[in-house]
């Protein structure tokens, strides 16, 4: 038996998420996502998307953000057939994502092919699926919960923990054994997709309870940058509210509609009710924010006890209060562009690349009384890695703005762990058999960085993984 394994994405970056193992000629893939960043360049890469989907046997699937799961629906076009296994919650998700993402590319194409007709060009650009696509690759998720076991082939078995990144995010626990009747010759793997943050609201922390691997396949965003605590990230909270309600100008937080946005309602939530904060408009303008609000409501079994009091115990909803307005129509979310601050707009998407934000920053990133606040992972190339890297005029829907807004950044509300929190999660599972660490999902310099402090950790055996490089694996 040859176990081997590689990546088609996420290798020395951030998006992208492909991983494979192989044991002889089979296949299984841990995430499909897409690429994102410079926009002609992610392209190119996702519809270069080549797999031997006839060897292809299993798709595990670890959360639904759109760089794990974005190019599912793509798979099942290109003729893949097989189960795609992930948590209840992340089912949902997924499909809401997966759904969003064609609606967006069916917009793109028909905004590009106007364009390109006024110029009197002609216009190539096709979406890379559809949303009969999403339907397909839908009805292949085959729901696995927390903590319970799954044969996906018969030497294969698949367990699932709970990663406490965003609802329904899980640990992906995989034992190889072709002969289960002699355990010593098993072959386990962990591949933690994204790794959540102690203490979050909403959610568990990140499981420690999954049985030792030999080998971790390791996410590394923040492998070497410290967060914030949740307190600072409170009181930033309130300071920057408080700072752009005394100019009555507009907070503008360009968000994931998944985990972000429902946290960053409870936070203001807890804030207004504790009067630290004015009480002003505040408006989550998503559909898909808004629609995936609704999946954190029937999905209980996902909470944290904080929450699991509040909502089940007490019947309070930590997702809505009254100065809390879901936008869900195009023309409600123009009108917020003609309304005076102040204001907070809680829009999609996280990294400024697509979906209602854009229109907003273009209408207030020139207006020196608006605040543009930062709260999650900005990947190379975007729009918002360009806001946060401080560029004083940036390019929104083809026109360039001055950036007069204030940018505030604040990291304390990432959903992904930092270098320490990573080594504190290592340093509470069971390493006893662990061979290797292969890191995934992060920038080279933040895998260097991590694998030094992973040594000083006393974790030496660390290799970072190259695109389409083969790992044999004993």
């Amino acid at each position: 038996m040859a176990v081997k394994c590689f990546s088609l994405g996420a290798a020395q970056e951030v998006t992208g998420s492909k991983h494979i193992f192989s044991i002889d000629d089979r296949m299984f893939m841990i995430d499909c996502g897409s690429f994102q960043g410079k926009r002609r360049e992610s392209d190119e890469k996702n519809r270069n998307f080549k797999i031997d989907t006839e060897r292809l046997e299993s798709v595990i699937l670890t959360h639904g953000h759109l760089d794990h799961c974005g190019l599912l629906p793509l798979l099942s076009k290109l003729g893949y057939e097989g189960n795609i296994y992930a948590t209840p919650a992340t089912r949902d998700i997924a499909n809401l994502v997966m759904m969003d993402s064609a609606r967006i590319q069916a917009h793109d194409a028909e905004f590009l092919a106007k364009q390109a007709a006024k110029k009197g060009e002609k216009f190539h650009w096709k979406p890379l699926y559809d949303e009969n696509d999403c339907v397909k690759a839908a009805n292949q998720i085959v729901s696995l919960s927390y903590n319970r076991k799954m044969f996906i082939a018969p030497d294969v078995q698949l367990e699932f923990f709970d990663a406490g990144h965003i609802l329904g995010s899980a640990f992906a626990n995989i034992t190889i054994n072709p002969n289960p009747k002699n355990p010593e010759n098993e072959i386990r793997l962990l591949y933690t997709g994204d790794i959540g943050r102690n203490c979050k609201p909403i959610i568990r922390n990140p499981a420690l309870n999954m049985p030792a691997p030999d080998y971790i396949f390791l996410e590394s965003t923040y492998g070497n940058k410290l967060h914030d605590n949740h307190e600072f990230a409170m009181h930033e909270l309130e300071r920057i509210v408080r700072e752009a309600c005394a100019k009555k100008g507009k907070i503008i937080i360009p968000s994931f509609a998944i985990e972000r946005a429902q946290e960053l309602v409870y936070y203001l939530h807890l804030l207004t009710d504790q009067k630290k904060i004015p009480v002003i408009p505040i408006y989550v303008d998503s559909p898909m924010a808004s629609n995936a609000t609704s999946v954190f409501r029937v999905h209980p079994e996902c909470y944290d006890e904080s929450v699991n009091e509040a909502f089940l115990k007490h019947h309070k909803n930590p997702f809505g209060f009254n100065s809390l307005t879901f936008t869900t129509n195009v023309e409600d979310s123009k009108e917020l562009n003609k309304k005076e601050g102040p204001m907070i707009i809680i829009s999609a998407d996280g990294m400024c690349e697509a979906g209602r934000v854009l229109y907003h920053l273009a209408n207030g990133i020139s207006d020196p009384k608006n605040t543009i606040m930062i709260v999650g992972y900005m990947a190379e190339n975007t729009l918002g890695r360009r806001i946060f890297d401080g560029q004083k005029e940036v390019k929104i829907l083809g026109d360039m703005y001055q950036v007069k807004a204030k940018v505030e950044r604040c990291n304390g509300f990432s959903a992904h762990a930092d270098y320490t929190e990573m080594i504190e999660w290592l340093k509470g599972i069971d390493t006893s058999r662990l061979k290797k660490i292969f890191l995934i999902h992060g920038e080279k310099d933040q895998q260097e960085g991590f694998k030094k402090h992973l040594s000083q950790a006393g974790f030496d055996n660390v290799e970072i993984i190259e695109y389409e490089k083969e790992y044999q694996l004993d």
